[in-house]
């Protein structure tokens, strides 16, 4: 099409190149050295969650999923309303790592050449038809493909075996590609059949939502210092190399192994999500085991246990399977962590009681206040009473106990007073 400004590509790499055509004058190059990691690399990769963490609040659990798709190799995809981080991340996540990163905004008018690279010219003039791949998603490491689901049949087939064999024709000759994780983003779950293959190529399905009322304050404080960070222009310093996390990937298999016990929970695991009518093919059950490895990994354990089941909340095929898929597994977990009360929970939030108390006296001023609230901003509060209450029995703290106390009391008097004594 002509007179179409076309999306501009972002491809990072970790030494100095010549120019590319490919790019022309906008291509970014991030040269970026590491000279000494002398940590082990699954310390380096929590650091590396650590780091996020506090950059990203409320984001615990999918930074854990992304390492752990890191680590696994495998891709993931991350579902949202626009302006809940998902894009942020994943370029915060490739820019901590030393590897080559390729970022792209796919369009139903998005060209294969765009992705994958143009015709190299000199060798058709010569009669060879190859595409230059230099500086695109074939040479790239990291991936993150934002929006998709909305590129036309041309990309997503030559996407499809690229993601599942790491392998990419190019003329009559099919390369391996040295692609470690592609990481997706969509503002929603695909519904047209012919994205059903493509979006089976993401094993970890995740959910990114916006943060909780109680989270707001904090929610500017760390939104204050990203702009602050991004304004600086000064890239920060890579934790992790990818040809480390190549070399993890080949030694892999040593850490195949599972307990008879592991094993036995995940059946039963396994036979209770597909009896709830979720489908889950023997090749995704299977490569939920590598998953699950990978977790214990960066837990620095040499075998698996029930808190590496979180994984199974991120399986679904559509969002309204998340709740089910919730309720299945996060009973294995409870029962774990009253077991181990020790380990941390993977997605716990640090929210401070403090915090938690401020909004608590800031809803019962609402609720008992003189003016009138319509229906939307009552049923509002009562939400975020629920949220509360939720985040509360996660503490150990025991004033925890106190707020929830008092959290109950604020629901007891509302549902008894005003329009709810009617019902």
């Amino acid at each position: 099409m002509t007179g179409r400004a076309k999306p501009e590509p972002v491809f990072f790499i970790s030494a100095p190149a010549a120019p590319c055509a490919t790019f022309g004058a906008k291509a970014r190059t991030l040269v970026i050295g590491v000279e000494r990691m002398p940590a082990p690399l699954h310390e380096r990769l929590r650091q590396l969650a650590s780091t996020l963490e506090r950059q990203f609040l409320g984001k615990d659990e999918i930074i854990r999923l992304l390492l752990v798709a890191v680590v696994a190799g495998e891709h993931c995809v991350l579902i949202g309303p626009p302006g809940t981080a998902k894009s942020a991340l994943i370029r915060s996540l490739a820019e901590l790592m030393q590897a080559h990163y390729f970022e792209y905004l796919l369009t139903r008018f998005t060209e294969p050449n765009e992705i994958f690279g143009p015709v190299d010219i000199g060798a058709f003039r010569e009669g060879v038809y190859r595409r230059n791949t230099t500086g695109m998603l074939p040479e790239a490491e990291i991936v993150f493909l934002d929006e998709v689901f909305k590129s036309n049949s041309a990309i997503l087939n030559a996407l499809l075996t690229l993601l599942n064999e790491r392998r990419f024709a190019s003329g009559g000759q099919v390369v391996r590609v040295p692609l470690i994780s592609v990481f997706a983003a969509s503002n929603e779950v695909p519904g047209d059949e012919n994205l059903t293959a493509i979006f089976d190529r993401f094993l970890l399905r995740v959910v990114s939502n916006n943060l909780d009322a109680y989270h707001f304050s904090e929610l500017l404080q760390r939104g204050i210092q990203h702009e602050i960070r991004q304004m600086s222009g000064e890239p920060p310093q890579p934790l992790v190399a990818a040809r480390e996390l190549a070399d993890l990937s080949r030694s892999f298999g040593a850490r195949m192994v599972f307990s008879d016990a592991f094993l036995s929970a995940y059946k039963g695991l396994v036979f209770q999500v597909r009896a709830e009518g979720i489908s889950l093919s023997d090749r995704r059950v299977v490569k939920l085991l590598k998953l699950f490895a990978a977790s214990a990994y960066l837990d620095g354990r040499s075998a698996t246990d029930a808190s590496d089941f979180f994984i199974l909340k991120h399986i679904w095929n559509n969002q309204d399977q998340a709740a089910i898929l919730d309720g299945l597994v996060q009973p294995v977990l409870e029962a774990f962590f009253r077991e181990h009360p020790d380990r941390r929970r993977v997605g716990a939030l640090g929210v401070g009681v403090e915090a938690l108390a401020a909004e608590i006296d800031r809803i019962r001023q609402i609720l008992t206040g003189g003016a009138a609230l319509g229906d939307v901003q009552l049923f509002s509060q009562l939400k975020a009473l629920g949220e509360i209450k939720s985040a509360l029995a996660s503490l150990n703290d025991p004033r925890a106990r106190e707020l929830e106390g008092r959290v109950s009391q604020l629901l007891e008097a509302s549902f008894r007073s005003g329009r709810f004594a009617q019902l």
